[in-house]
């Protein structure tokens, strides 16, 4: 039998968790960007549209109540974004995935972006749990002149409390589609205890691994200069930017989610003028 197949078969024995949906539509109206439409089940909830750098962009704090995913928890969160609209999206806290019993733990974001939005997926990072069995999927669907920029911190075992990830597996899988055609996909898989999680074709034995992904704007060679000059936070990370065609990717290993996610906001501060036209401001839910 095959992982997905063993999946499957796991998911028809266990009993349901979870499922949650959240709809969010934004658009421009009287010069700012605006919630327009919001639709949820299940506990998947948004409090209200935040303006702390003015008119623009639209600020919004993503909340998942029950604070934790387990097996058969079942997320969905999707985004339209309509012209000119200009978004900030975040969470409270990090994302935690606990360890399952058998059956799978699902997250599926949807992303459609159209012409001359800018949005801005800044969540903090995703804790999974020894003997976790996730799956991450996020696709993001730009029209002409829309601007996309996310990242995903994943940390894998509590290292404060000494646990390694040996059990259990994730899936991510990453899609950027625009009108021409797709920009990346990335498809993955880590397992708990495999070998590559210490290999250095892998992560190298770090537990922290992130990616930052950026669409739609087409940095100057001045501003990738500038990013890949900033110092990292911890002595022993590695972390690279490239610049592939349409899509800048960064990627960092370490220790420290923390850091790992002071090194995405460092990039955030550097290319946010030309992303988002304004310097970067972090959300206030950063600092509480």
């Amino acid at each position: 039998m095959d992982g997905m197949a063993g999946v499957r078969a796991l998911d028809q024995q266990a009993p349901a968790g979870w499922h949650a949906q959240l709809d969010l539509r934004f658009c421009r109206q009287d010069g700012h960007t605006v919630l327009a439409g919001r639709r949820h089940s299940g506990p998947l909830r948004v409090q209200k549209a935040l303006y702390p750098e003015g008119p623009e962009p639209c600020h919004v704090v993503v909340l998942h109540p029950p604070a934790g995913i387990v097996g058969g928890d079942d997320l969905a969160l999707n985004l339209h974004l309509e012209p000119g609209s200009q978004v900030c999206i975040t969470t409270p806290g990090a994302a935690k995935w606990y360890r399952s019993a058998g059956p799978a733990a699902r997250q599926r974001i949807d992303i459609s972006l159209a012409g001359d939005c800018v949005l801005e997926w800044l969540p903090q990072e995703t804790l999974v749990y020894d003997g976790a069995v996730a799956q991450l999927r996020t696709q993001v669907r730009l029209q002409d002149t829309a601007r996309y920029f996310g990242w995903e911190v994943l940390c894998l075992g509590r290292r404060a409390s000494g646990e390694s990830f040996a059990h259990g597996h994730l899936e991510i899988e990453t899609r950027i589609d625009a009108q021409g055609g797709p920009l990346w996909f990335e498809r993955g898989r880590l397992a708990g205890a495999d070998p590559l999680l210490a290999s250095p074709v892998g992560l190298a034995g770090r537990p922290v691994c992130a990616t930052l992904l950026m669409a739609g704007v087409a940095p100057q060679a001045s501003l990738l200069d500038a990013c890949r000059a900033l110092p990292l936070p911890e002595a022993s990370a590695l972390a690279g930017l490239s610049w592939l065609p349409k899509v800048l990717v960064g990627r960092y290993l370490g220790h420290s989610a923390e850091a790992a996610r002071d090194w995405l906001s460092a990039v955030w501060q550097q290319v946010r003028p030309e992303l988002a036209g304004r310097a970067a401001q972090a959300p206030r839910i950063w600092k509480t």
